[in-house]
């Protein structure tokens, strides 16, 4: 178990290791979480400068960890809410997505209901994929990249309002 110790009680001259209590060691000055210790050639692993030793291994260790970040970084853009799904070949401005209505999917819902239809049938009669017509439903037209043009044949279809005039 390590000794956690502030070295020398008082004194400048610490014969211990700060992080594992060793004695009789040649010791290194090292920062760890931001404080500043005492450590033996062991423990310097666990430094947070440069003053371990041997500095290819140290700065292929930084470069790891700084291509560990990079990648950490793309895959929280990649999987963000935020991050926009762009299809090739679609024309966004030739078929915005109208503003809708607040409760939107649950109004299409009730009406498809009322309407007698399931919504693989409603989305086979649409021309497009069930999971586009529970995209809406769910209230997600947004991030679904569901065209204006489909909300326009479900309005029309169901005889519902589904967004502002």
């Amino acid at each position: 178990m390590a000794k956690y110790s502030t070295g020398g009680v008082g004194s400048e001259d610490a014969d211990s290791c700060e992080l594992c209590g060793a004695d009789d060691r040649s010791l290194r000055e090292t920062t760890v979480a931001g404080a500043t210790l005492q450590v033996c050639g062991e423990c310097v692993q666990h430094g947070d400068d440069d003053s371990s030793g041997d500095d290819g291994d140290r700065s292929d260790e930084q470069e790891r960890r700084r291509e560990a970040a990079r990648n950490t970084a793309r895959l929280a853009d990649a999987t963000s809410p935020d991050a926009t799904r762009w299809e090739e070949g679609t024309d966004y401005e030739d078929d915005p997505l109208p503003y809708l209505v607040s409760g939107y999917g649950d109004r299409m819902a009730e009406a498809r209901q009322e309407a007698g239809l399931q919504a693989a049938e409603l989305a086979g009669e649409l021309g497009v994929t069930e999971a586009d017509i529970v995209a809406i439903e769910q209230g997600r037209a947004n991030r679904a990249n569901i065209p204006g043009s489909l909300i326009e044949a479900i309005e029309e279809r169901l005889n519902v309002q589904l967004s502002e005039d």
